[in-house]
């Protein structure tokens, strides 16, 4: 098991042994299917999340806590994937010996080859069974899949309405000083920490700096007017944030504005991003 970094490990024994529910699954994004498994969790419950490592996240594993008010633990994919479903069920109830209740989603799919369903946990496990059925919204199967590819179409009102939030990218603001400040408009130049991207483009944003909310918009996508580099930066709106370094800053993607396209020259890039700005304000 993977014990938190930020929690000593006794504090983590003692933590896990007040355990008695768990609802257990991959929760990428945290969306409303998966809050429909928390629900069912009594005040001594956890979130036990199988982590298979991957490069892009809709909530990467290290940010999931900020989204639940349930401890956090995690199984590494590659550490039980030659488990058999008898063999996984031994493990967990080793590691959470409290263990009463198991919630999972009727898609629920464990042991070597994923073999087992979620149904066989009645055969393996003594205490309670929760199956949570298959959430819709508007008549669409909340699944982590089909908000990715939202985003990925730039539908982000639909995306936010499956994940039941704003979809968030944290990232690191680091300071460069190129075009946007000098002949365009000043922009915080962000690193993106394996947060799935949307599709790219402009889009209508608020910023979060510490604790401070801030109307912006977002532009991700080559700079097909300048260089042709990748960016991911953000322009807050009616704030002088220049010369200042930010640490991490959230972004939360609103609602998507205009295609990434080539301009003319950047006087006309300059009056399209004004455009943007108006759009964004009125």
């Amino acid at each position: 098991m993977l014990l938190n970094s930020h929690f000593n490990y006794w504090k983590r024994r003692s933590e896990i042994l007040h355990i008695n529910s768990l609802a257990i699954g991959k929760f990428d994004g945290l969306h409303l299917g998966h809050r429909e498994l928390f629900s069912k969790l009594s005040k001594n419950g956890g979130v036990l999340i199988i982590d298979k490592k991957r490069e892009k996240y809709l909530l990467p594993p290290k940010y999931r806590e900020n989204f639940l008010e349930f401890p956090i633990f995690f199984y590494k994919f590659e550490d039980i994937f030659h488990l058999s479903g008898g063999e996984f069920l031994e493990k967990l109830i080793s590691d959470f010996p409290n263990l009463e209740h198991i919630v999972v989603g009727y898609d629920f799919r464990f042991g070597e080859n994923r073999t087992s369903s979620a149904n066989d946990l009645h055969k393996l496990f003594d205490g309670k069974i929760s199956i949570v059925d298959e959430v819709k919204i508007d008549n669409i199967s909340v699944h982590s899949k089909e908000i990715a590819n939202r985003l990925e179409n730039g539908e982000i009102e639909k995306a936010n309405l499956l994940l039941g939030r704003n979809y968030s990218i944290f990232a690191k603001h680091f300071r460069e000083r190129g075009l946007g400040s000098q002949e365009i408009f000043p922009t915080l130049n962000l690193q993106n920490r394996n947060f799935l991207f949307p599709k790219s483009g402009v889009y209508k944003t608020e910023t979060k700096i510490k604790k401070e909310v801030l109307e912006s918009i977002t532009f991700i996508g080559n700079r097909e007017s300048s260089d042709n580099k990748f960016s991911f930066e953000t322009h807050v709106l009616d704030r002088d944030l220049e010369n200042r370094n930010f640490g991490e800053i959230e972004t939360q993607f609103l609602s998507f504005i205009r295609e990434n396209r080539k301009f003319g020259n950047l006087s006309e890039l300059k009056k399209q991003i004004q455009k943007d700005i108006d759009f964004v304000k009125n």
